[in-house]
Parts: structure tokens; C-alpha cells; sequence
């Protein structure tokens, strides 16, 4: 057996000769991981930024009604535009509280359920939309270190192959590669640590935010049910 030496101090090991002297496997692989990665980014950087319009939005919806403004003024102001958040919740509320006295309230109990209803099909909807495409972190967590495992399985079958072909242990022979198995697993890792860190975070975010807007919808529904009571006495007077 010959005896192990060193590669050329001339080979060209930079990350761009690893990928291009890879296999069309492990290039596939690399390629899947860059391309996941890039996504990830994307998606944490949109997600952070909506995330903040979300407070900020929430935070002007709270005050302006909490400010005493009449809630008809405040539903006409709102329907006219796309709303979302808690501005969401409080027009499909206010939409149900409107066709249901429009059309003649025969039961106070069977209209604070389709208020209630209404809302939370609202927050549901807003719900989806906070969360939307987390879940393609959560996959690329825990997807992409098993991806470039395989990449690094299919790279070092490559090195074994090449020993095999030439007979020598020499590292000029397996260096090749062992150094494409550990790239994809280092893609690997690029993709799915961010992942991981940012989904966390990002749902915890969603969480808070969700809550916000879930205690809105309790102190709105308290609020419509005091007005229906009221009307209801009204109406009995």
C-alpha cells in the first residue's frame, strides 16, 4: 500500500472549485440547500418587517378606539378601505351587528353568537396570514441537516470509489471528496440553523400578536353585548 501523503499545495480547494468538481448529486444537493437558505432569508426578513407593521398597526387601531370615537364613525372610516389585525375583527363584527338589527333582532343570545362567530372567523383568517409560510421554515429545519447528510454520504462513496479505482490511499485521491461531503453538510447546517432560530421566534411573535387581537375580540364581544342588552330593554320599555 503506498504510503499517505499530502494533496498538491497548489489544488485548488476554494468553495467554488469544491462545487464545480462535485457529482451532479452532491451539486444537486448543494444547489437545493443555497436555494433553501436564500428562501429562509427572504421569508424571516419579510415576516420581520410585517410583523412590526402588525404592532404598529394595532397600536394605532387601539388608541383611535379607545379615544371615545363613535363606533358607527369608526366602521363607516373603516369599511372603506382593506383592513387588517384588529381593524379586521371590528368590521366583521359591526357588519353582523348592522345586518342583524337591519333585518329585525328576534333573539339577543342568537346575535352575540353571530357576532362572536363573525370575530372569530376574522382573527382565524388574520391568524393565517401572520403564520403563513412558517411552516416552510420548520421544514427546512428540520429537513435540510438529513439533506446534506446525504450529501455528504454521496461524497464520501465518491472518495471510496476513487481509492478503489486507483488503488492508493493517497489524500490528492480522497481529499476531493470528503471536502464535497463536508461542504454539503456545512450548506446543510447554513440552511437549517436560521430556520430553526427564526421559526421559533417568528412564532412566538405570531403568538403574542394573536393574543392581542383575541383579548380585542373578548372586550369588543363584552362591548356589543352590553348595546344589545340595552336595546333589548329598549325595545321592551
Amino acid at each position: 500500500m503506498d504510503e499517505l501523503t499530502l494533496a498538491a499545495p497548489g489544488s485548488d480547494v476554494s468553495i467554488w472549485a469544491l462545487f464545480w468538481q462535485a457529482g451532479w448529486v452532491v451539486k444537486l444537493v448543494m444547489i437545493g440547500l443555497l436555494a433553501a437558505s436564500v428562501w429562509t432569508w427572504a421569508i424571516i426578513v419579510d415576516k420581520i418587517i410585517s410583523y412590526n407593521r402588525m404592532r404598529a398597526a394595532l397600536n394605532r387601531f387601539e388608541q383611535v378606539f379607545w379615544s371615545g370615537q363613535s363606533l358607527e364613525e369608526l366602521y363607516r372610516t373603516l369599511s372603506e378601505r382593506k383592513t387588517s389585525g384588529m381593524g379586521a375583527i371590528f368590521v366583521a363584527a359591526m357588519r353582523e351587528w348592522k345586518k342583524s338589527f337591519e333585518k329585525g333582532v328576534k333573539s339577543p343570545l342568537s346575535l352575540q353568537t353571530r357576532i362572536d362567530k363573525a370575530m372569530d372567523l376574522a382573527l382565524t383568517r388574520e391568524m393565517e396570514r401572520l403564520e403563513s409560510r412558517l411552516g416552510f421554515l420548520a421544514s427546512v429545519g428540520s429537513s435540510a441537516p438529513f439533506i446534506g447528510l446525504f450529501g455528504t454520504v454521496v461524497g464520501i462513496m465518491t472518495s471510496f470509489q476513487a481509492i478503489a479505482g486507483s488503488k492508493s490511499t493517497n489524500l490528492a485521491v480522497v481529499a476531493p471528496g470528503i471536502a464535497e461531503a463536508l461542504l454539503a453538510t456545512a450548506l446543510g447546517l447554513l440552511a437549517a440553523i436560521p430556520a430553526v432560530i427564526a421559526y421559533n421566534k417568528l412564532s412566538s411573535d405570531a403568538g403574542k400578536i394573536g393574543l392581542r387581537m383575541e383579548g380585542f375580540a373578548d372586550e369588543f364581544s363584552a362591548i356589543l353585548s352590553r348595546q344589545i342588552d340595552e336595546k333589548v330593554a329598549q325595545k321592551a320599555a
